[in-house]
């Protein structure tokens, strides 16, 4: 199979050649418009008889509409959605609102990088209905390919909003010439743009299996968007016409506010307050003049493009007529404050919407950007709240994005936390740094130090020129380290999975146990037998799926083993090859204790998500989870570890809910119902296949997208027993607990365990915490005393503490002893049998 760079490569040679059956090249041509070539190789269309360049900066001379904008329509950055919308609308569009920028809907990406992202794989393969059709949407994406471009050209961007032009229509339907001109009029009638200053190059597009041809369209050296139409799907035959034609064209919000307000650069035409405030706090004021030459060529700084940056401020030093040095101290601190601007914005879009800043996936990249701003700030001196910053963009946005002010509160507080671990880095780096920079240090070496220790290349580099030595950071630093960690997130545990050979033309298997988790005793029919595995037409056993274990029980007297998914059928597995075949209705029996404290413990981790989210913050997703027979647990993202009074209050909710007696309703809706119905949030544990979802709702406290076993109400839970918390990971603590009757067997258990401490200790059972606390602190005298060889009293090691301790004994002596309290009878009889030592050496 073709790769997508070679495909659109093709592609773009066959449609040159073909302008008429790929392009709309009968709406250019009534509007005027004539088609050339420029010496680049593009073919484009003008209505211009001299203009021999396709208009692109690099052909043209960069950008030539800076405080000479052509646009007879001005617009701020707020406007021009809502223009762009009500244009649309006229035109039979439907706007919708934008998407999460965190994509939990798919399982191969953690933001939206574009708006056919919001569509994709179950709309564009035509699994599932659009929620409008055609459609506009300004849809908020992340790119982090470009973090060394931000700040410094004056168009690039970490976070930006792609406004997007869908359509999906079969074949017949299918109307190029038409969206073509609804584009066309946003140009001519939304900015105001007469057909001589704009110009289209014929391109091509490929990407995740499907191609077709591509409309840029650009103004005076600006790209102000394109349309790319999916006709194709490449297969190891060649291409085949898809079913469903895709319109995705993805227009700059950005940049349309840009080139109509004809801004220096596109940071004031976009966040206009939020540059105002930091020029006031910051002082900067570059001279306009200087502005003025610099912008146009500000783009061939763009460190993806040129192979030495110091040549490149050289070339456009020269032809803005500004020597390099004077150029650089004038413009670098501008572009800075110009990144903490933009970064800002990012960070509170992706924030607000659930993501966090770690040192894993996506929320690396965050971390990345939050750094690099905050780096800028310590290196420039200046007194900048980037919370405070973030209520700035917030506030703008309101008319357009009134959500990202709802969740203001949590943002400064990850921000807060975020920039304690930053200047808690710098702290532990200080004394390695030192070190570092006595020798040579590579690019190779400071990318490994950032990467695992967190370290800003910018930080070694001012030490080492206190030193008088020159540390050469690369331009490109920032997009190295992004890549690097691309890399090292594509490299995975290759898990071989052996298939069953299952006979065509077997059916799907039918889900029976969405509805009734007591559906323990059915007969059905069934379709399949290979080897000892059986497939029924329909079952209520369940399969191990979801971090739940499968049942058990029995098919006709004979003992399911295992039960597992295979696409779309579940598969008993026998302990030995069955008598019965194709065809015969068989009668199933599931153990019923099992299913029950599985689906006790499946309930009760979504009751304990509820009740972390509603203590801790909206931010609160799950991450993953175990369910098992004697315990389970719950993975949450949380930006630090969940205190002991916080779990006590998670779990005193979570048994508040249990005793309100709430139902537990399930429902099988069609994907786009359900998130039209109940948004994005429902994808708590990731996304879920198919064209169908089943949505399992606890009534005002929890609606997640679920396939596993449920009870019908909060009250069959039984108690909830949150046993233990720890970080897993940046970013990612998991929640230890029990429900029913496994926090019976657990509270007998610790209450074993409590008397065994008590036993050894000398106490009553609610004395061992204070007692334990003694013993540390008497362990800890004695070796201290030991060490320097100083005399001391063997008697006033003795321990004698009595005072009574009402909460959980288990977990508070766990706490003092710093250790699980599986382990705190051991560390207890570790500690005595050492101190009883010490105090004979003593």
């Amino acid at each position: 199979m073709k790769s997508d760079k070679e495909t659109k490569k093709e592609f773009k040679i066959e449609a040159s050649k073909n302008p008429d059956k790929y392009y709309a090249t009968k709406v250019l041509k009534s509007e005027g418009f004539e088609r050339k070539q420029c010496s680049c190789g593009t073919f484009f269309w003008t209505v211009n008889k001299n203009q021999d360049h396709c208009g692109d900066p690099a052909c043209s001379g960069g950008f030539r509409f800076i405080g000479d904008t052509p646009a007879k329509k001005e617009m701020d950055y707020i406007t021009v959605w809502k223009r762009f919308a009500a244009h649309f609308t006229k035109l039979g569009y439907t706007p919708i609102d934008r998407y999460p920028v965190v994509a939990r809907w798919r399982d191969d990406t953690d933001f939206v990088q574009a708006s056919i992202y919001d569509f994709q794989p179950f709309v564009v393969s035509g699994e599932v209905e659009p929620p409008a059709n055609p459609l506009v949407v300004p849809q908020f994406c992340l790119r982090f390919n470009d973090i060394d471009n931000v700040g410094i050209t004056g168009a690039h961007y970490s976070g930006f909003v792609m406004i997007g032009q869908h359509m999906f229509v079969p074949e017949e339907e299918w109307d190029q010439n038409r969206v073509f001109s609804d584009i066309h009029s946003w140009l001519k009638e939304g900015l105001g743009l007469p057909n001589e200053e704009i110009t289209y190059h014929e391109d091509a597009w490929a990407g995740g299996g499907n191609f077709g041809p591509c409309m840029e369209y650009f103004s005076r050296g600006l790209e102000l968007g394109n349309q790319v139409y999916m006709l194709f799907d490449q297969t190891e035959d060649g291409p085949v016409p898809l079913k469903l034609k895709v319109l995705d064209m993805g227009m700059g919000h950005e940049r349309n506010a840009w080139f109509t307000k004809g801004t220096a650069t596109s940071y004031e035409a976009t966040f206009p307050t939020v540059v105002a405030k930091l020029k006031e706090i910051t002082g900067i004021n570059v001279k306009k003049e200087i502005i003025q030459k610099f912008l146009p060529y500000s783009s061939f700084l763009n460190v993806d493009e040129i192979e030495s940056i110091n040549e490149a401020w050289e070339d456009v030093s020269k032809k803005a007529g500004i020597p390099a040095e004077e150029l650089k101290k004038q413009i670098i601190p501008l572009s800075r404050l110009y990144s903490i601007a933009e970064h800002s914005r990012s960070l509170l879009v992706a924030l607000s919407d659930g993501a966090l800043p770690s040192n894993v996936g996506g929320g690396y990249n965050l971390r990345m950007i939050l750094r690099r701003a905050l780096s800028f700030i310590d290196k420039e001196g200046w007194d900048i709240n980037l919370p405070e910053v973030c209520r700035w963009h917030a506030e703008y946005l309101k008319p357009i994005f009134p959500e990202l002010s709802l969740n203001l509160d949590e943002v400064e507080k990850i921000l807060d936390v975020e920039k304690k671990k930053y200047e808690a880095t710098k702290e532990k780096s200080k004394a390695l740094v030192q070190k570092i920079i006595q020798t040579d240090v590579s690019e190779s070496k400071l990318l490994e130090l950032y990467d695992s220790q967190g370290i800003q290349p910018e930080m070694i580099q001012e030490e080492a020129r206190k030193l008088g030595k020159n540390i050469v950071v690369p331009d490109d630093f920032y997009t190295k380290v992004t890549e690097r960690q691309e890399k090292k997130e594509q490299v995975h545990a290759t898990v071989k999975e052996e298939k069953l050979d299952i006979p065509s033309g077997t059916p799907d298997t039918e889900v029976l146990y969405y509805d009734d988790y007591l559906n323990l005793e059915f007969e059905n029919t069934v379709v399949a037998v290979v080897g000892k595995n059986i497939i029924l037409k329909g079952t209520a056993a369940y399969p191990t799926s979801g971090g739940q274990i499968h049942d058990v029980g029995t098919i006709e007297g004979v003992e399911i083993k295992d039960i597992f998914k295979q696409g779309g059928y579940i598969v008993h597995e026998l302990a030995s090859a069955p008598e019965f075949k194709v065809g015969e209705k068989v009668a199933v029996k599931l153990d019923k204790e099992r299913r029950t404290q599985l689906a006790q413990h499946h309930t009760a981790a979504h009751i304990i998500s509820a009740s972390t989210r509603e203590l801790l913050g909206k931010h609160i997703n799950q991450a993953g989870a175990k369910k098992t027979l004697e315990k389970a647990h719950l993975d949450v993202t949380h930006y630090e570890n969940i205190n002991d009074s916080d779990i006590q209050k998670i779990e005193n909710r979570a048994n508040e809910i249990v005793s309100q007696k709430v139902s537990v309703i399930s429902e099988l809706l069609p994907r786009g119902e359900a998130e039209g119905k109940y948004g994005m949030v429902i994808y708590q544990g990731g996304a879920v296949p198919g064209k169908n979802v089943r949505v399992v709702k606890i009534k005002g406290i929890d609606i997640e997208a679920c396939g596993g076993t449920h009870l019908n109400n909060t009250s069959e839970v039984g108690t909830i027993k949150i046993i233990k918390s720890k970080k897993i990971q940046d970013g990612v603590v998991r929640i230890y607990f029990t429900a029913g009757k496994a926090t019976e067997r657990e509270s007998g258990a610790q209450g074993d365990t409590v008397s065994e401490l008590a036993e050894l200790l000398g106490v009553e059972g609610e004395q061992v915490p204070s007692r334990a606390t003694e013993l540390f602190s008497k362990w800890k005298t004695a070796r201290k005393a030991l060490k320097k060889k100083k005399e001391m009293d063997a008697s006033s090691l003795e321990l004698t503490s009595t005072e009574k301790f009402s909460g959980d004994v288990l977990a508070e002596t766990a706490r003092i002893l710093s250790t699980q309290p599986e382990h705190a009878v051991k560390t207890v009889k570790r500690f005595m049998d050492e101190l009883e030592e010490m105090k004979k050496k003593l």
